[in-house]
């Protein structure tokens, strides 16, 4: 059951947000997320509700390929919103040969990307594309960088204090986090966001925090956003 408290922003009238943190290969789980997220939505029905993946998709887990597949079958099937987390910009480096990049993503989990699109060991990088499919490396380019609705704004790792969203750097919205994360000022937004792994939900009044680790053995997390209340769904 889904336990609801007040939340640090406020959603516009009749709309809701379903967020969910860093996945990195965890695809099983993300089915049941979405199954979970589903129900609610048969139990407590919402005409204007949106579903927001916060990125890193890949690497670490057993099942990065099926990751993608199930965020870009947009399931459940209401609108959704798939942004880019520091681990899809490590992987896209990579694979379009940018000097140094091959061998700093697979140090960071991408060994297990390659396996589950069937890349055999010691592929080449350049013979990557043999393997994996086009049209998820076109996904990839595709997501975007943040989304807003409300008093939110949803963002993979957070923004830097003092700077319109507008004027935010991609590097600083997919990496960043001591001058975010010790921020206690007031922001434009409630920055709802994952990149940072801690073993619960980090609710604060500026911030909303969901990645808990769960490639890491901690559950994987959606906040559900309504109003001016937050509940917390995990699996």
């Amino acid at each position: 059951m889904m336990t609801e408290q007040l939340a640090p922003g406020r959603m516009p009238t009749g709309q809701r947000a379903y967020a969910i943190g860093d996945v990195h290969g965890c695809s099983d789980m993300l089915a049941d997320m979405h199954r979970l997220i589903e129900a609610d939505l048969l139990a407590r029905p919402c005409a204007d509700a949106t579903l927001i993946h916060l990125g890193d998709y890949i690497d670490r887990g057993p099942d990065s390929a099926g990751v993608i597949t199930r965020v870009t079958r947009r399931r459940p099937a209401i609108p959704t919103v798939n942004l880019m987390g520091n681990h899809e910009e490590l992987f896209l480096a990579a694979f379009d040969g940018e000097r140094g990049a091959a061998e700093l993503w697979t140090q960071n989990g991408g060994v297990p990307t390659l396996a589950s699109w069937g890349v055999p060991p010691r592929t080449k990088p350049r013979d990557w594309q043999n393997f994996i499919p086009a049209a998820q490396v076109a996904q990839l380019r595709s997501l975007a960088l943040h989304h807003t609705i409300g008093g939110y704004v949803f963002v993979h790792a957070g923004i830097r204090p003092g700077v319109p969203l507008a004027e935010q750097t991609p590097h600083d919205l997919r990496w960043i986090r001591k001058p975010f994360l010790e921020h206690d000022g007031k922001l434009d937004y409630v920055v709802v966001h994952g990149h940072t792994v801690e073993r619960t939900p980090i609710i604060r009044p500026n911030r909303i925090g969901i990645d808990t680790g769960a490639v890491l053995g901690g559950p994987l997390t959606c906040v559900v956003l309504q109003d001016d209340r937050l509940g917390i769904i995990q699996v």
